[in-house]
């Protein structure tokens, strides 16, 4: 506990935003090589959000990542918004993300979705695709 009048409390903080520096993956050849920051590290943010299943992996805290497996066998009534909702839902939670617009879905072929969308970060913009079977 703090005592009343340490002072403490009463000084001038600087917040600062720690930087986006992380491993770059390079998905086409499998393997994890130098670094990445700014957008291409929030293209793979994302990029982890989408593809992680949500409650899944211990590891991931109950809020990473998206819940679509519980979309197999839905109506696609149901399944297009739900989509749009839970993959809007999943990214929000980083906070440098502001918005997730411009939805385009697509069914080639009975029980799966082709998804599109822009995500806006404080780094630029970013287009992305999922694939959802349902």
């Amino acid at each position: 506990m703090i005592p009343r009048n340490s002072g403490l409390l009463e000084q001038d903080f600087i917040i600062r935003k720690q930087p986006t520096f992380t491993y770059k993956m390079d998905m086409e050849k499998m393997h994890i090589r130098g670094n990445a920051n700014g957008l291409d590290a929030m293209e793979q943010a994302v990029y982890k959000i989408l593809f992680t299943e949500r409650y899944q992996y211990i590891i991931y805290g109950r809020n990473y990542g998206v819940q679509l497996l519980d979309l197999f066998g839905m109506p696609k009534t149901y399944v297009i918004p739900e989509i749009k909702r839970r993959i809007t839902e999943a990214l929000l939670w980083d906070d440098r993300i502001t918005r997730v617009d411009n939805w385009n879905f697509n069914i080639p072929r009975r029980g799966v979705v082709d998804v599109s969308f822009r995500v806006i970060t404080i780094f630029g913009d970013i287009l992305m695709q999922r694939v959802v079977n349902f």
